[in-house]
This record gives C-alpha cells, sequence and structure tokens, in this order.
C-alpha cells in the first residue's frame, strides 16, 4: 500500500475563521494520522503463499493381499470301465467346453465307441488321453477341469489386517500375465500361522478368460471407506511437534496440529484439527511460522 501523508492546508479568511479553521484542521490531522498508521500495520507484507481450500473427501480402506492363483475346484474325468483304448482326443488343455461335451472317444475290446463327456463346464485344465492309450476308471485322469471356471486368489494376511477382511468385499486384483480382474472375499482362514502371524484369504474369482494355475497375483481389498476433510500431501508437514498443517487466517499463518487418516491420489485425510473451507497453504514449509504475514493466492487441488 503507498504511503498517504495528511496534509493541513489553511484557507485565506479572516483572522477569526483563520483560527476556527486552525483547530479543525489539526484535530482531523490528529485524528486521521492513528488511522494511517494502524492501516499500513495491518497491511500484508509478507510472500505470496497458493492456498486451497480444505474439502471433504471419501477415502477407500484397502487391505493388500499377494498370493496365487488356484483352481477352486477341479474335477476329473475317468472312464466308466477299464480295458478301454483312446482312439481320438477332441479337446486340448487350455479350451474351455461345456457341460455334457463329448472330451474323447474310446474303443472297448469288443469294438464301438465310448464318448467321454464333460460332466461340467469350465476350463480344461490338464489332459493326458494320448491316442492309443489305455483309460481306466481308477488309472490317471484323461482330462482335468476347472469346474465352471472359478478360481481362487490364495494370499496372506497379517494378524493386523486380517480381522478387517470379511466375506463379500469386493477386490481389484492384477495377475501376472492376465492383466486386471474383479473379485470378491470368498472366506476368511478362522487360524493364523503361529511362526509367520500369517492369515489366509481366498478371493473368488469368475472370469471367461484363461488364468494360469500358480500364476502370482496382488489384491486390493476394499474393507470401509472413511470421508471427511482432505488436503494434498504437499500441505501436511510431519516434524517433532507432530503432524501439522499450515492455514491462512488474516492474512497471517496459523499452525494447527492434525490428526491424519487414509491416504489416495496425492490427498490425504484429516481427521481432527481442520475445518472444510480453512485456507491451507498448498505446499507447507519450514520457512513459514506461526504469525508470519503472507498474501495468499487462490489455487486448487491440481495446482491451478
Amino acid at each position: 500500500m503507498s504511503h498517504f501523508t495528511a496534509r493541513c492546508f489553511l484557507p485565506a479568511r479572516s483572522y477569526s475563521g483563520k483560527l476556527a479553521a486552525l483547530v479543525a484542521t489539526s484535530l482531523f490531522c490528529l485524528a486521521a494520522q492513528p488511522m494511517l498508521a494502524a492501516e499500513e500495520a495491518d497491511a500484508p507484507k509478507g510472500q505470496s503463499v497458493s492456498v486451497l481450500k480444505a474439502a471433504k473427501s471419501c477415502f477407500n480402506n484397502i487391505v493388500e493381499v499377494s498370493g496365487i492363483i488356484l483352481a477352486r475346484e477341479e474335477t476329473a474325468v475317468r472312464p466308466e470301465r477299464p480295458g478301454l483304448k483312446v482312439s481320438e482326443v477332441l479337446v486340448d488343455a487350455g479350451e474351455t467346453v461345456t457341460a455334457g461335451q463329448t472330451l474323447a472317444r474310446l474303443t472297448p475290446p469288443e469294438g464301438g465307441n465310448i464318448n467321454v463327456q464333460a460332466p461340467v463346464a469350465g476350463v480344461v485344465s490338464a489332459s493326458t488321453a494320448t491316442i492309443g492309450a489305455f483309460a481306466s476308471p481308477r488309472g490317471e485322469a484323461l482330462f482335468s477341469i476347472i469346474s465352471r471356471s472359478e478360481y481362487d486368489l490364495v494370499g496372506l494376511v497379517s494378524t493386523e489386517d486380517i480381522g478387517k477382511v470379511a466375506a463379500n468385499q469386493p477386490a481389484a486384483i492384477k495377475i501376472i500375465g492376465a492383466g486386471n480382474v474383479d473379485g470378491k472375499v470368498r472366506r476368511v482362514a478362522p487360524t493364523v500361522e503361529p511362526n509367520s502371524q500369517l492369515g489366509q484369504v481366498f478371493i473368488g474369482i469368475t472370469t471367461n478368460r484363461r488364468l494360469a494355475i500358480n500364476a502370482s497375483g496382488r489384491a486390493e481389498i476394499k474393507t470401509g471407506q472413511s470421508c471427511g476433510v482432505a488436503v494434498p500431501l504437499t500441505a501436511v508437514l510431519y516434524g517433532n511437534a507432530g503432524t501439522v498443517v499450515q492455514v491462512v487466517k488474516r492474512a497471517r499463518i496459523e499452525t494447527r496440529r492434525v490428526e491424519v487418516g487414509l491416504m489416495s491420489g496425492g490427498q490425504i485425510e484429516i481427521r481432527e484439527g481442520l475445518n472444510e473451507g480453512d485456507d491451507v497453504v498448498a505446499r507447507a514449509g519450514a520457512l513459514l511460522r506461526e504469525g508470519d504475514p503472507v498474501r495468499p493466492v487462490s489455487t486448487t487441488a491440481n495446482g491451478k
């Protein structure tokens, strides 16, 4: 703010008029000077800082699980009688089949053909059927089918997190070599391994994709949601005095101790110490101290 100096001019008039004008002008000058001094004292003189409004946001509570892909249920396919020879193989491992579909043809000693059919729909996970080989009810299975194309990601969760996981919670799963699929918690083991203090979680997957058994996968289980005031991660300072956020009030810095919560997408939940609508310094810094004068410049959470 530019300085203003109150100048008192005395217009030409009679002596008595001059005396009255002098008294009035002097009183005006005495009253104006403290007001001008106060305005100059209140004017911000500090550096400009980017501020944004603390706004409400929702955060997902996530438990991460690493594990491997297993078939939920495998059905072994064998002939019902012994002494049969494989004469034709109609499907290979990896193919999707329907219930009742013919998988192979076998020849009995008396001649003719016997069809081997799929008892369930699913994906053929393995096949030992080769033309000319013998097959029997007690021998090695001709085919193994992943029933209904249902898989489980079987992973381990720490005792700290296993209490948060429950059946039917949704999960986003990333499988090496297969990409992303959706899943849902199917069950949680009732015990933990005593040495590692980890417990098993079974996340069900139903998909038309061909998933490789024993492939590694990683799941993010959504165990809940928390909604409250949020600020960018850059607005939070961690130090010996605790976790703080810097707020601008009346063009001066206020330091607020806060309790933080969940984090997501560059934002952090503030559970205590901050109100919705507070002007928060977007990039808090150690050079800004309590009571420092500043010139706030409004911005948004993405810096624009």
